[in-house]
């Protein structure tokens, strides 16, 4: 039995720490014909295979075509628990604009299908970005923003999002976290193990493995990447970076800890903390008075 979970923990190891496409063809190959000269028996040799090819696949990049499809069935998702609010075309329009300035003058200002500001008729106050360029902002957290720099950020924050990847590094973590259960399935029928048998034996290690790879949302890291980067985006389109910290101290003036943001991110007093720290870095001329009326004109039906 010893022997086997060594074997066992030798095929994760080697498949996981391998060089993707090179590895995966080469894992194939090698078991093919260790299992042809009886080095191992058909069954070890079928389970390194399925392995190989399973963690190879997972580790595919991502297509932008396929980011934009993936980004549309997560909408999809959302808008089968909220309503698009369509009661004032000209602040989706409006919305849109700001975007545009956001993106054109970012690292990626083109993508596939390109990026689409929605709103979404609930009082959650609250904002989401899917792969591929869909954001959704919220009835509610409109009617919390009292400057165009404010919204900005806010769309700026989404932006960010979705340009540093992190909807895709989620599925891209949730193929590995896929492929492990092929590949443990496989090496564990080979290796004539029961699923309470690797439950001991892997319970630490592979949870940890599990839990950074599946964790629910954003990571903290990852919001406060965004953040910065949301001040970057803000700066290049000519926006005020501190229009996002006059967005997070609105947020913690009007909202509770367990709905909308609060729920999905960390305090606003957390996030203020942490763009306080590099707002000052980011040097723009503030002419945002300038656009308090079409702010104001753009955002009085909302």
């Amino acid at each position: 039995m010893k022997t086997k979970i060594g074997i066992f923990l030798i095929i994760i190891f080697v498949v996981l720490t391998g060089s993707c496409k090179i590895f995966m063809k080469a894992t194939d190959v090698g078991a093919q014909a260790a299992g042809a000269t009886g080095l191992i028996n058909s069954n070890w040799a079928s389970a390194i295979s399925s392995s190989a090819r399973a963690i190879g696949a997972a580790a595919e990049e991502i297509t932008p075509e396929q980011e934009y499809f993936i980004g549309r069935a997560v909408a999809a998702n959302i808008l089968t628990n909220y309503r698009l609010w369509t009661g004032n075309s000209t602040l989706t329009a409006y919305l849109n604009n700001i975007c545009a300035a956001i993106t054109i003058n970012s690292p990626r200002p083109s993508i596939f299908k390109g990026y689409f500001v929605a709103i979404l008729d609930t009082n959650e106050i609250n904002a989401f970005a899917t792969p591929g360029g869909h954001i959704f902002i919220t009835r509610g957290l409109l009617n919390v923003t009292r400057s165009e720099d404010a919204l900005a950020a806010v769309i700026a924050h989404e932006v960010a999002h979705i340009q540093l990847m992190h909807g895709i590094k989620a599925i891209r973590n949730s193929r590995i976290t896929q492929a492990l259960v092929v590949t443990g399935t496989s090496a564990a029928s080979a290796a004539g193990l029961d699923v309470g048998q690797l439950t001991s034996v892997f319970n630490e290690s592979v949870g940890e493995i599990v839990n950074t790879m599946t964790r629910n949302g954003y990571s903290q890291v990852q919001e406060f990447e965004a953040d910065t980067a949301a001040m970057r985006l803000m700066a290049s389109a000519g926006y005020n970076p501190s229009g996002l910290i006059t967005m997070l101290e609105a947020l913690r003036s009007a909202q509770s800890s367990n709905a909308g943001f609060g729920r999905t991110h960390p305090t606003p007093a957390q996030r203020i903390t942490n763009a306080n720290r590099t707002v000052s870095s980011f040097r723009v001329t503030d002419n945002s008075s300038q656009r308090q009326a079409r702010f104001s004109s753009a955002t009085r039906n909302r």
